[in-house]
């Protein structure tokens, strides 16, 4: 009994030199290479120094905040993001100072202090 006919069978060679596997796996590690390569920026982090305040009394604080990505490329965006992550505890935007990579953080930690990456 036949149950399907899936038509002529097809032979196909083996590769005599066999070089098709070795092409397919420096494919895909180039391709796995480009991937980690693009995703390197959004990896790298995106953060912003503020200016806040608080009253009463008057409060002021200068502190260093990581962004998502999204809002990295648009100040208002990344602004009302900060606004409201420092607004729960009371604080409001004064300034948005700058937007930077991970490269900035290192001489931006001593003057934050306590607000360093806080929110």
């Amino acid at each position: 009994m036949l149950l399907h006919d899936a038509g002529p069978v097809r032979i196909v060679a083996a590769d005599p030199e066999g070089t098709t596997g070795m092409r397919q796996i420096a494919v895909s590690a180039a391709l796995a290479l480009a991937l980690v390569a693009a995703a390197g920026p959004a990896a790298a982090g995106c953060f912003a120094d503020y200016k806040a305040k608080r009253e009463p009394p008057l409060q002021l604080h200068y502190g260093v905040i990581e962004l998502p990505a999204a809002v990295c490329g648009d100040r208002a965006a990344a602004a009302a993001e900060i606004a409201r992550r420092i607004g729960r505890d009371g604080w409001s935007l004064l300034d948005l100072v700058a937007i930077f990579g991970s490269q900035g953080l290192a001489g931006r930690e001593r003057d934050a202090g306590q607000f360093f990456l806080r929110y």
